[in-house]
């Protein structure tokens, strides 16, 4: 492969799990939320978080906003579409980090030109080149990306990215953006840069690549052959539609096989399975059990042969060890006996650094959890946490708080549901009939509270086997175009359902509060 870049060995790791990631429906996360996945991210060591779409909303801008101010190590990124509002916005968010990137684009396709942009091959060039150009105008670290560059005239990105670099892009993103292509024509289309761009060197090629397909991580890999040195990819693969590159597959493949790819990452790897579960606790997208890297079925030995061969050498038919990637094999089993200080240090084993207050809550539910069920998992403490940590999060909205549910069902029967909730200091109360113990909950809870939103999703897992399993329910709330998400574990899953529908109607009044918010700072603006 010829014209290969200067830094030949070291592939950067761009995670966009907090802006493409969060794309995924349902996958909605609020600021502190985010902050959280952006601290992990940030002890991983991925080279650049790209931490969201700052004019998108301007609770997007604060979460930005927040990242750039209180996550050190990574470059921190925003995205912004090729429009000097887009880009001046973007700026304001990211502005505040010591290492800030301003990740501008525009669509490249010639069906992209035609029926989305509307604009000619050439007018296209030029939107690109100001934007960069604006952008340098702010910050030294720009990013540009061709979108949907795999159904793109290889000739026509060749030209778009001479001349974005010419204008001061330092890294060039040549996405597939809808999973379209395949490993050897990807792989070509990145060559084929490298051949024919002559300013190629005065820039990091990246890639982003989706899984529509099922090749995102396989399209990345030929692309870093080929001589891209940044992978563009997301915890758990998630994104829109399909998902993203999966970043433990990424990674894990490019340590595993060293002795054929030779390229080295910043990650530590002993860290992804908490990326994983946090990740995965937080946007309730549960991993499936077959999953690479990360999966519950992914150290598991269950054929006699396979079994065999791992008492004799683990080597036979593990081709990396579970410790590599943080996975600590089984849970541990904690009961009504253990104490607060094993119950603490656990907490800080799985990555949950509590405030006081949140210890004293979570302790609690812990004992209370124990009491009621014989063993208590990882997974069991890890939702405790979250929950605490949700209940606990500052808000200057008045909150719905669940204060009793009764419930009633029987075959001959609808069944029926009473709620008793308080806002502030109303107590309200009333009833529901639905199909189902947990449709005849939301529906008291829809009535009482008045809301006019929609129960677009509606998800349950459980948390870990056995009937005394707690179950984890996620749920999305719509009202107009704002979306809002409600999670909420226990061993009760009707409760555990009205408390997730509570919790969403509560981000719900938030996001709108926050939007009126910047409405009003935008109006205070005009001239």
């Amino acid at each position: 492969m010829s014209n290969r870049p200067i830094d030949s060995n070291r592939v950067r790791i761009f995670d966009t799990t907090l802006r493409d990631g969060e794309q995924s429906p349902g996958a909605s996360m609020n600021t502190a939320e985010k902050l959280e996945v952006a601290a992990l991210l940030a002890e991983l060591g991925v080279d650049i978080i790209e931490a969201g779409f700052p004019i998108s909303s301007e609770g997007d801008f604060e979460a930005v906003k927040a990242i750039a101010e209180r996550i050190e190590g990574p470059t921190i990124a925003g995205l912004a579409r090729a429009v000097p509002a887009d880009i001046d916005r973007c700026w304001e968010a990211v502005k505040h980090n010591p290492r800030p990137r301003i990740h501008t684009f525009i669509a490249t396709s010639q069906i992209h030109l035609e029926k989305k942009l509307r604009k000619s091959p050439e007018e296209v060039i030029q939107f690109a080149v100001e934007a960069v150009k604006r952008a340098r105008g702010y910050c030294e670290d720009v990013e540009f990306s061709t979108e949907d560059a795999a159904r793109t005239s290889p000739d026509y990105i060749c030209e778009i990215v001479e001349r974005t670099i010419e204008a001061g892009a330092t890294t060039i993103n040549i996405p597939d953006t809808v999973g379209y292509s395949n490993p050897w024509e990807y792989g070509r289309l990145i060559e084929y840069v490298f051949e024919k761009v002559p300013n190629v060197h005065d820039a990091i090629i990246s890639v982003h690549c989706h899984n529509d397909m099922g090749l995102a991580v396989a399209n990345s890999l030929a692309a870093v052959r080929a001589g891209a040195r940044q992978v563009e990819c997301t915890i758990n693969g998630i994104g829109e539609r399909a998902g993203n590159a999966s970043l433990e597959e990424i990674v894990m493949n490019l340590a595993t096989r060293k002795d054929f790819f030779g390229y080295e990452t910043g990650i530590r790897t002993e860290k992804i399975y908490r990326a994983s579960r946090l990740v995965s606790n937080i946007t309730g997208l549960v991993v499936q059990p077959n999953k690479a890297i990360v999966g519950q079925n992914a150290f598991a030995h269950e054929a006699g042969i396979h079994q065999d061969g791992m008492i004799k050498d683990k080597s036979t038919y593990e081709i990396m060890t579970p410790e590599s990637v943080g996975w600590r094999g089984t849970s541990m089993v904690m009961g009504k006996h253990s104490g607060r200080h094993a119950f603490v240090q656990r907490l800080k084993e799985l990555g949950f650094i509590l405030k006081e207050e949140q210890v004293q809550l979570a302790f609690h539910d812990f004992k209370d959890l124990a009491d009621r069920k014989k063993d208590v998992f990882d997974e069991d403490l890890e939702a405790i946490c979250r929950r605490v940590q949700e209940e606990t999060e500052e808000t200057d909205v008045e909150m719905y708080k669940l204060v009793n549910l009764e419930t009633s069902s029987s075959m001959t029967e609808n069944p029926k549901a009473h709620v008793t909730i308080k806002k502030g200091s109303e107590t309200l109360e009333g009833s529901g009939e639905g199909d189902g113990p947990v449709d005849a909950a939301c529906k008291a809870i829809k009535e009482i509270t008045g809301t006019p939103s929609r129960l677009v999703d509606f998800r349950i897992a459980a948390i870990t086997g056995g009937t005394d399993a707690q179950g984890s329910v996620s749920l999305t709330v719509e009202e107009n175009d704002i979306r809002a998400v409600g999670r909420f574990s226990g061993p009760d899953i009707i409760a555990a359902s009205a408390q997730a529908y509570i919790q969403a109607l509560n981000s719900l009044e938030s996001k709108k509060a926050s939007r009126a918010r910047g409405e009003s700072e935008v109006s205070s603006r005009q001239p």
